[in-house]
């Protein structure tokens, strides 16, 4: 379940931290022995300096505005399918003012060159000899260029400011397969498994979970506020099996386990492509600092090579983070989305990869498949979806989505999603990666004779929403006495119990 951010022309508003309870424990250990190798956290080769901060002209905020490595010359080269793509997501972006923009700054960039050519020409005079009466023209000459010069600077860091302001709403481009419309023309890639029967009335999640005494909402309303709950009993034994059991399995895919910081700069998470400080927002923000709470683990480990150049060798680098999110879950209201299905604090497995480009579609077919082995071996009745262009928010190229079936809900519910974002996030966070000699096709070298650094392409796709997975679970298990089985394969990690019983 990706976190929506300004993505599609949707905006945001900040919201305050206070009564948003933070705590983290580390997942619930099982007792079967996991073996895998052991080795550090690959680190970049070589770091690139941080991009300087600059102030934002008055009507940003005057908050510093970090610099994206947008293709401007690209986007001005493919006008007409940039267009085309921001009306086909839905989005706000304004690529005429961008494209102004962009005109205004290489004119002014000219202009720029132009004061200090005439500028080093007047010094290049002054340095021979030359009469007092000349060299003090020269001398007022000099001075009129650089207060000239410095005005000219100045305008263009203001330019350049709105330039990137404008341009980053600019919406990542579009697989030609994704299907173009709202969500209901997503199309259906897979459907696996079918509709469990029942001979019995079904009971949902929030009455299983009354009966069986694994949740509390009430208590958790009056502590935290409205969509915060308490589990207890065997549901937390549900929680950290799932997050255990998910991991055991993505890590013998190749994936590094990481805990992640659940709070994260502001600047993170607008490069990632979300908007934290707008109107209707899914981010939490924390007043009076740069700082906001994680909706996905997507942003802090998507942050984990920022501002970075990494050696080819080290690709693809795999991750697989447990973290809490946080979801303010702005607008979201009625019977559809209550109980466990829309909270504004839950646990997640997140898988996130870096690659090189040419790899990225073949990684994405990765993660749709380890998310939907993991379904499957849980007995899951699903269906995959190419979502279609806007619902894919702003970094995703292309997005699959994975629903199930929910018999208390008597729906399909989202339970994950697989996204592709090519060099968006990177070109924003600042991650490259040099090829190798064998890879490199072009004669061009950098210095040192080594061969030019890249952008490489980010993917994340969750392995486990933990309360969406507890509601198909307790549903589709349920029992006629009501009673809820344990799936054969998480039982080793809830110490081998088998079933959820009423308590005597």
């Amino acid at each position: 379940m990706g976190l929506h951010g300004c993505l599609n022309g949707t905006t945001f508003q900040s919201l305050k931290l206070t009564a948003i309870p933070t705590w983290c424990s580390s997942p619930f250990h099982q007792t079967q022995t996991l073996h895998f190798q052991k080795s550090p956290l690959p680190r970049a080769i070589s770091t690139q300096t941080s991009p300087s901060t600059t102030k934002a002209p008055e009507d940003h905020g005057g908050k510093p505005q970090w610099k994206a490595t947008i293709d401007f010359k690209w986007i001005k080269d493919n006008k007409e399918a940039v267009a085309a793509n921001i009306r086909n997501r839905k989005s706000n972006a304004n690529l005429d003012l961008v494209l102004q923009l962009y005109d205004q700054m290489l004119n002014l960039q000219k202009e720029v060159e132009r004061f200090r050519g005439e500028r080093n020409a007047v010094a290049n005079k002054m340095k021979g000899k030359i009469e007092p009466s000349e060299r003090q023209r020269l001398i007022e000459e000099g001075k009129n260029l650089k207060e000239g010069l410095v005005s000219l600077e100045e305008d263009l860091v203001k330019l350049n400011d709105k330039l990137q302001h404008e341009a980053q709403c600019v919406p990542n481009m579009t697989h030609p397969d994704v299907p173009i419309g709202g969500e209901d023309c997503s199309t259906i890639r897979r459907m696996v498994g079918s509709s469990p029967t029942f001979g019995f009335p079904v009971r949902d999640h929030l009455q299983l979970g009354k009966e069986l005494d694994l949740f509390d909402f009430d208590a958790a309303a009056e502590v935290s506020g409205s969509k915060f709950y308490y589990l207890k009993n065997e549901a937390v034994l549900l929680e950290m099996a799932l997050v255990n059991w998910t991991l055991s399995r993505v890590m013998k895919r190749g994936f590094t386990p990481l805990t992640t910081p659940e709070i994260v700069r502001s600047s993170v998470v607008e490069k990632c492509g979300f908007q934290p400080r707008a109107k209707n927002t899914q981010v939490y923000s924390i007043d009076d600092s740069d700082q906001c709470l994680i909706g996905t683990a997507e942003i802090p480990v998507g942050g984990l090579h920022m501002d970075s150049i990494l050696a080819d060798s080290l690709l693809p680098l795999k991750y697989v983070a447990f973290s809490h999110c946080f979801r303010t879950e702005a607008g979201a209201a009625g019977t559809a989305t209550k109980g466990l299905y829309r909270v504004h604090q839950f646990s997640k497995v997140e898988m996130f990869i870096f690659c090189r480009p040419e790899e990225s579609e073949y990684y994405h077919e990765e993660l749709i498949q380890i998310e939907e082995d993991i379904f499957s071996s849980l007995g899951l009745h699903f269906k995959t979806l190419d979502m279609a262009s806007e619902d894919l928010g702003a970094p995703a190229y292309r997005k699959f989505d994975v629903e199930a079936w929910m018999p208390g809900l008597e729906r399909f519910g989202e339970i994950s999603s697989a996204s592709n974002c090519r060099d968006y996030q990177s070109r924003r966070l600042g991650i490259r990666y040099r090829p190798s000699e064998a890879t490199v096709t072009s004669a061009k070298k950098s210095k040192g004779n080594l061969s030019p650094p890249q952008f490489i392409h980010t993917l994340n796709a969750t392995a486990c929403a933990v309360p969406r997975m507890i509601i198909c679970l307790l549903e589709i298990y349920q029992q006629e006495d009501g009673s809820v089985l344990i799936p054969e394969p998480l039982r080793p990690f809830m110490g081998g119990l088998n079933v959820i019983a009423r308590k005597s």
